[in-house]
């Protein structure tokens, strides 16, 4: 099902093709335009391009020194900071792998996934958070080397030298060792000739997504996926000189969403970044006005924490030509009251891991329809596949299973053959990603997403997976039985609750007790606003317990 290119409103046309090449391919180009030019803003420190490939460089000769080959998996657990891109790009020149873990992850899942994945080295920063998962991870798991950054080594020097003397607190004490080295001291000259990648074969990144049930899996993206994706975001913008945008740059660059809409698009438009390690209001409303921002990609709890802050009505924010909300579905109300108190733009757009970022979204300019995901980017079809029977396609004019086609679809998941023939179709001599998610496409080619087939609950933008919350509350001794379901929320969009049955109805623990006992052992995004005792759960004829009647019944 391709568009009507007769009502398609992006500026670049649906026909369109674009270049694959590698990432480090990608990144030269723009270095070699200029230099110069600022890619990333750090709390009043610049970073220009050529700054950027430089250290990344350096860093892939490090690695080269450490004895990493072509294909091993580099593992990067931080946050918005300047040696992420370094890392990234320098990982990639290598011809290493690179794999995205959230600073969110509790030391099981770090682990858990740094071992599935094979990750060998782990990049990361001297937080005390960070380091303090890093360092447990690497005693616990089949890691070989653990690289420390140096926030202070990254900020303005006054700023750095703050941090060191008055807020030492702030900064890991390392235990440095033959497993556990300096970033600075990574960085090696950077040897004549790269890794020669093969840009439609060779994975770039392993970016963990998960599934209604079990552990997250590991989406294989190569190099063509990640930089035809970056390139087709950049084909959205109708900007004739696109070497001026400034990015606002909150989203987590671990986050799919970031790593294409930030990260990779700004290096194919050679735009510049104002980056913030983590999302607070107030410093993002300082970034965009210090910068002056031209375009924000976020998730809707931003734009509700935006609205929220006082600060908000005195800021500047006359720079903004657009706003870009994904990861979860955007309230009415918030979207309709930011553009109100703001004067911005904002269009929703839709996209899933397993598709490198980003498949549609609203025109900036021009013709858009509230609540929905926009018309596709180019390149982009998709078919709607019956609801009951993914072998057949759905009824004309009915709502139907969202699967895709292009070129930004991912190879498959890392070492799951069996889940990939069930997330794969194959229509027409193409093959096409299913999303789980249920839509609907109008005569203008605006898709709208109305139901959703999977379990997952968004929030925030984060997806977060009951079983994994299921599984961790069933260590209590106490639990018998636990059912996890996603559950409104005005400001997160969803937020985990957790329903369960106990061993001894007579006990005397209680629901908040249950509920301190299963956050503190969980990821922050993974935290349930409540935990719900009960007799019994619901159940299917054939004795399973029912997430989808709990939902029905408690929504």
């Amino acid at each position: 099902m391709n568009v009507n290119t007769a009502s398609y409103h992006h500026p670049t046309a649906w026909d369109t093709t674009f270049e694959p090449m590698s990432l480090p391919e990608m990144l030269a180009r723009t270095v070699a335009f200029n230099p110069d030019a600022p890619f990333l803003h750090f709390l009043g420190r610049t970073y220009s391009y050529g700054e950027v490939e430089r250290e990344a460089k350096s860093f892939a000769a490090g690695l080269i020194a450490l004895g990493v080959e072509q294909g091993d998996r580099i593992g990067l657990f931080l946050p918005n900071v300047p040696i992420y891109a370094s890392a990234y790009y320098g990982a990639m020149m290598a011809g290493a792998v690179v794999v995205n873990f959230s600073p969110l992850y509790s030391v099981e899942e770090l682990a858990w996934q740094v071992g599935d994945s094979g990750t060998k080295v782990l990049v990361t920063l001297d937080v005390p958070e960070l380091y303090g998962t890093a360092a447990k991870v690497l005693a616990e798991s089949e890691l070989e080397t653990l690289i420390v950054g140096s926030l202070s080594e990254m900020l303005p020097p006054l700023k750095g030298l703050a941090l060191k003397l008055f807020k030492r607190s702030q900064i890991a004490d390392v235990a440095w060792g033959p497993d556990t080295l300096k970033w600075s001291d990574t960085l090696k000259p950077w040897p004549q000739g790269e890794a020669t990648l093969d840009t439609r074969e060779d994975l770039a990144l392993l970016q963990y997504t998960g599934g209604t049930t079990g552990r997250p899996k590991g989406a294989m993206l190569g190099h063509s996926q990640l930089t035809l994706n970056a390139q087709q975001v950049a084909a959205i913008n109708p900007d004739e000189d696109p070497r001026k945008e400034v990015f606002m740059g909150a989203l987590p660059f671990f986050h799919v969403f970031a790593n294409t809409a930030l990260l990779n698009h700004a290096v194919a438009a050679g735009a510049s970044i104002a980056m913030v390690p983590r999302f607070e209001a107030k410093q993002v409303l300082k970034t965009i006005e210090k910068y002056k921002a031209t375009g924000f990609p976020g998730v809707p709890t931003m734009f509700q924490a935006l609205l929220d802050h006082p600060d908000l009505k005195k800021t500047d924010l006359s720079s903004l030509k657009v706003c870009i909300s994904g990861g979860a579905p955007m309230p009415a109300q918030v979207h309709t009251r930011f553009e109100e108190v703001t004067g911005v733009r904002v269009v929703e757009g839709y996209g899933l891991t397993e598709s490198a970022g980003v498949v549609s979204t609203n025109p900036y300019e021009g013709t858009r329809k509230k609540g929905t995901i926009g018309q596709l980017v180019a390149g982009t079809e998709i078919i709607l596949l019956d609801k009951e029977d993914p072998s057949k396609l759905a009824p004309d004019g009915e709502p139907g299973e969202l699967a895709i086609h292009g070129p930004q679809v991912m190879r498959g998941y890392w070492q799951r053959p069996e889940t990939d023939a069930e997330i794969f179709v194959e229509r027409d001599g193409k093959r096409y990603l299913r999303t789980g998610d249920v839509a609907v496409m109008d005569e203008d080619g605006f898709l709208e997403i109305v139901d959703r087939i999977k379990d997952m609950i968004a929030v925030g933008g984060f997806k977060v997976f009951p079983s994994v919350v299921e599984d961790a509350i069933l260590k209590h001794e106490a639990v018998k039985e636990a059912l996890v379901i996603g559950v409104p929320d005005d400001y997160k969009g969803e937020v985990p609750r957790a329903y369960v049955t106990l061993e001894d109805p007579e006990t005397d623990i209680g629901a908040d007790a249950l509920k301190g006992w299963l956050n503190d052992r969980i990821g922050k995004h993974e935290r349930v606003d409540q935990v719900v005792i009960r007799k019994e759960l619901p159940r299917t004829i054939i004795g399973k317990l029912d997430r989808k009647a709990l939902r029905a019944e408690v929504l």
